[in-house]
C-alpha cells in the first residue's frame, strides 16, 4: 500500500504487506496510535467527542494504549529531540496548571473538567510524538484516519440524502438549512472535515504514495469540502482562506499542491452552487427534497471525477518515473507561472466580486463589533458573504476584562460561565470565549500562557525539522500534511470553541505528535567496547535499525539504574491519579444521566443515583442542581431548597440555584429572605427577564409563584434550544 525507499539493487522489491510489515516493526507504536485514531474516528461520528460522557472513558483508553507503549518499547528519554522533550514539558506543565487552577475558581467543577480534558490532550500528543515514525507507518495512520472521515463524510451525505423526505429528521439534521450533523454544532461539523480536507489536499501530491491510494484521497477532499459546504459556516471560509496562504507560504513543495489543487478546487467549485442551494431551499420550505438529491449526485460525481483525474495522472507520473532535470525544470516554471496567473486572476475575481477591499473591510469590523450581534449581517445573498455579526466581540471584550482582573493564574479553567452571566451584553450564555488564545489567557492566566506558547513553539520546531531535515521524502510530505490538518484547527479555533470538542481537539494534538515523531532523531551508538564501530552511513536515521527496537544490552549508567524503581512507581502513582481524576467525574455524569431519564416513575432511585452522583464528584454542584430541579417538579420544596442549598455550598455564583431559592422562599413567605436572595440572583445575571420579573414581584411585597416561574424557565429554554 505504501510505498518505501527505493530497494537495493542485489534483492526483489518487497511486497505490500512485507512493506507494511517492515514499517509496523520499524515503528511498533504505530499499532496503539492506530486504535487512538479509531477512538477518534467514533468520536467525529457523535457529537465531535463533546459530553464528558463521549471522551472521558476515551481519555482512559488513550491512557491504557499509552501505557501498552511504554512497556512495549520503552523510549529513552536523551533520544527523543530536544524539541519535543520541551513540548512534552511544557504542556504537562499547563496541564498541571488547569488542575490547580481549581482551587481558585468559581466552579470548580467545570475547572476539573476542563483539566482532565487538558490532560486528555497531553496523553494524545505523547502517544504519538514520543516515539519514532518511518514515513510508511506515519503515512498508514494519517492515510488511515483521513480515509475513515471520507467515508465518515459520505455516510452523512447519504443520511441526509435518505432523510430529506421526512420533514422532522430534515429539521433535526439541517437546521434553518445548516448541516449540525453529526457533531450538533455548525462549526465545530464544518472544522472536522476540512481537518481532514488539508491532509487528503497533501497526500495526494505525495510521489511516493501509490497512485490509486492519490486519487482516492483527491477525490476524498472534494468530498469533505462539500460536505463541510453544507454546515454554511462563515468561519470554515475565512480559517481555509488562511491556511491556503500558509500552506504556500511555509510548506514545501508549492508546485505539487497547486498542481493538485486545481481539479479539487474545480470539483468543489463544480458541485458548490448545488450544494449552497440546500440551504435556500430548505429554508424557504419547498424543494428542499430535490436539492438534497441534486446536491448529493454532484458532490458524488464530482469527486469521482477528480479521484480518476487525479489518480491517471499519478499513474502516468510513476509510470514515467522521475522527468530530466531540465524538463523538470521546465515544467517547474510552467506550473509555476500558472499558479501566479490563477493567483491574480482569484484576487481580481475576488476585488470585482466583493467590491472595493477596504470598504468590505470596515464592513466586517462594524458588523462584527456591531451590538446587535447577528442582526447587524446582511440578510441578502449567501450566508457565507452576510458579515461578520455575531456577539464574540462581547464575548472577547469580557474574556479581556477578566484577563486583566486576574493576570497571573486566570479565573480557572473552563470558567467563562459566570462572569459572562454577569458582565456580558448579549442574550447569549457562552460556556466558553469562543478562541483557544483567549482561553489560555482568561483561564489560565499570563503563566499557563506561557507555557502553552513555548509547549507549542517546541512542537512545531520539532515539524519544521521533519520537513527541512528528514532525509526520507515521504516523511516530510506526511509531516506536512499532518501539520496542515493541526494548522486548521488552531486557526478556526482562534475564533471558536473547539478546544472543548475532544473529537477535535485530540485529533489535532495527534496530528501535531505525528509530524514531530518525524523529526529526525539522534542515532543510538553501539553497545559495548568489543563491537566494531560503524560509518555515519551505516548508523540507522530517523531512529530506525534493531537498534531502535531496543535490542542489545543497555547503558543507562548506575544512577538511572538505581533510580529505575522509583521512576516506575513515580509513573504509576501518577497514572493511577489520572485514572481517579478521569473515572469519577464520567461516573458521576453517568449517574446523573440516569437519575433525569427514571425520575418521573422512580423519583427514590434517581434522588439516590444523584447523591452517587454528588459523592463521586464532590467538586461539582450538578447534581445538586439537577435533585433541587426534580424535587421542584415533584411539589417537595423543602427538598428543593435544601438541595440548591447544597449546590450553592459548592459553587456559590449559582445563579439558578440562587433564584430557585428566592423564589422558594417567596412561595413559603419569607419576604426579607427572598428579597436577599433574588437580589444576588440578579446581581449575577443581571440581563436575564426572570430573575429581573421575580425580584419586581418580591419588591412590591408580592409572592413569587415557583411553579409559574419554572414553567417561564422551560419555555425560555425551549425557544433557544
Amino acid at each position: 500500500m505504501l510505498t518505501m525507499d527505493p530497494p537495493s539493487e542485489d534483492r526483489p522489491a518487497p511486497g505490500t504487506a512485507a512493506r507494511l510489515i517492515g514499517a509496523l516493526r520499524e515503528a511498533p507504536v504505530t499499532v496503539p496510535a492506530l486504535a487512538a485514531l479509531v477512538l477518534m474516528v467514533v468520536w467525529a461520528s457523535s457529537d465531535a467527542g463533546y459530553p464528558l460522557t463521549h471522551w472521558a472513558p476515551g481519555a482512559l483508553i488513550v491512557l491504557a494504549l499509552l501505557a501498552i507503549a511504554l512497556l512495549a518499547v520503552r523510549p529513552r528519554v536523551a533520544e527523543i529531540p530536544l524539541a519535543v522533550r520541551i513540548a512534552l514539558l511544557c504542556l504537562a506543565a499547563y496541564t498541571a496548571l488547569s488542575f490547580l487552577s481549581i482551587l481558585w475558581a468559581g466552579v470548580p467543577g467545570d475547572a476539573w473538567e476542563g483539566a482532565n480534558r487538558t490532560l486528555l490532550y497531553l496523553l494524545v500528543f505523547a502517544l504519538f510524538a514520543c516515539w519514532p515514525q518511518r514515513g510508511a507507518s506515519a503515512a498508514l495512520l494519517l492515510c488511515a484516519w483521513t480515509l475513515a472521515l471520507v467515508a465518515l463524510a459520505a455516510h452523512v451525505a447519504l443520511h441526509v440524502d435518505a432523510a430529506a423526505g421526512s420533514a422532522s429528521q430534515l429539521a433535526a439534521l439541517l437546521p434553518e438549512g445548516r448541516l449540525v450533523y453529526p457533531a450538533g454544532y455548525v462549526n465545530a461539523n464544518a472544522a472536522q472535515w476540512l481537518m481532514a480536507f488539508w491532509p487528503a489536499l497533501l497526500l495526494a501530491r505525495a510521489r511516493r504514495l501509490p497512485w490509486a491510494l492519490r486519487g482516492a484521497l483527491a477525490g476524498g477532499a472534494v468530498l469533505l469540502a462539500e460536505v463541510a459546504l453544507l454546515s454554511q459556516s462563515r468561519g470554515s471560509l475565512y480559517s481555509t482562506a488562511v491556511l491556503l496562504v500558509l500552506v504556500f507560504a511555509l510548506l514545501p513543495a508549492r508546485v505539487r499542491t497547486f498542481a493538485v489543487l486545481v481539479p479539487v478546487a474545480a470539483g468543489i467549485a463544480a458541485a458548490g452552487p448545488a450544494v449552497l442551494r440546500v440551504a435556500e431551499r430548505v429554508e424557504a420550505g419547498r424543494g428542499a427534497v430535490a436539492a438534497i438529491h441534486s446536491a448529493t449526485l454532484a458532490m458524488f460525481a464530482a469527486a469521482l471525477a477528480v479521484a480518476l483525474v487525479v489518480a491517471a495522472a499519478a499513474a502516468i507520473e510513476c509510470r514515467r518515473g522521475p522527468l530530466p532535470r531540465a524538463a523538470a525544470t521546465r515544467v517547474h516554471r510552467g506550473v509555476g507561472a500558472l499558479a501566479i496567473a490563477a493567483l491574480i486572476v482569484v484576487l481580481a475575481g475576488g476585488w470585482i466580486a466583493a467590491g472595493n477591499p477596504i470598504t468590505r473591510a470596515r464592513h466586517a469590523w462594524d458588523t462584527f463589533k456591531s451590538p446587535s450581534g447577528y442582526a447587524a449581517n446582511s440578510h441578502t445573498g449567501s450566508r457565507l458573504t452576510a458579515g461578520f455579526g455575531s456577539n464574540r466581540y462581547d464575548f472577547y471584550r469580557v474574556a479581556l476584562d477578566e484577563f486583566a482582573a486576574h493576570p497571573l493564574l486566570g479565573i480557572g479553567a473552563d470558567n467563562f460561565a459566570e462572569p459572562y452571566l454577569a458582565h456580558g451584553r448579549s442574550t447569549e450564555t457562552p460556556h466558553y470565549p469562543h478562541s483557544v488564545e483567549l482561553r489560555t489567557l482568561t483561564e489560565t492566566g499570563l503563566l499557563g500562557a506561557l507555557l502553552a506558547l513555548a509547549g507549542l513553539g517546541a512542537a512545531l520546531l520539532a515539524c519544521w525539522h521533519a520537513l527541512a531535515r528528514s532525509p526520507d521524502r515521504l516523511a516530510r510530505a506526511v509531516a506536512a500534511a499532518a501539520l496542515a490538518g493541526f494548522g486548521y484547527w488552531a486557526v478556526h479555533g482562534s475564533f471558536d470553541w473547539f478546544w472543548e470538542f475532544a473529537g477535535l481537539g485530540a485529533p489535532a494534538f495527534a496530528l501535531l505528535g505525528l509530524a514531530c515523531a518525524l523529526a529526525p532523531r539522534r542515532a543510538r551508538q553501539p553497545h559495548g567496547a568489543d563491537l566494531e564501530p560503524r560509518s555515519a552511513a551505516a548508523l540507522p536515521v530517523g531512529g530506525t535499525g534493531s537498534a531502535s527496537r531496543g535490542d542489545g544490552p543497555r547503558r543507562d549508567g548506575p544512577r538511572l539504574g538505581r533510580a529505575r524503581p522509583a521512576l516506575a512507581l513515580g509513573g504509576a502513582l501518577l497514572a493511577l491519579v489520572a485514572i481517579v481524576s478521569l473515572t469519577a467525574p464520567w461516573l458521576s455524569a453517568l449517574q446523573a444521566q440516569s437519575a433525569a431519564r427514571i425520575w418521573l416513575r422512580e423519583p427514590a432511585t434517581a434522588y439516590a443515583r444523584l447523591n452517587d452522583a454528588a459523592r463521586l464528584n464532590p467538586l461539582s454542584d450538578e447534581p445538586y442542581v439537577l435533585a433541587g430541579s426534580i424535587a421542584l417538579r415533584l411539589g417537595e420544596l423543602a427538598r428543593a431548597d435544601h438541595d440548591f442549598a447544597l449546590a450553592l455550598q459548592r459553587t456559590p455564583g449559582d445563579a439558578y440555584a440562587t433564584l430557585e431559592r428566592g423564589a422558594i422562599a417567596s412561595t413559603r413567605g419569607q419576604r426579607r429572605g427572598a428579597l436577599a436572595l433574588l437580589e444576588r440572583a440578579a446581581r449575577l445575571d443581571p440581563r436575564d427577564p426572570i430573575t429581573a420579573g421575580a425580584l419586581a414581584l418580591a419588591r412590591r411585597g408580592q409572592r413569587v409563584d415557583v411553579d409559574a416561574l419554572n414553567r417561564s424557565i422551560l419555555a425560555n429554554a425551549r425557544q433557544f434550544s
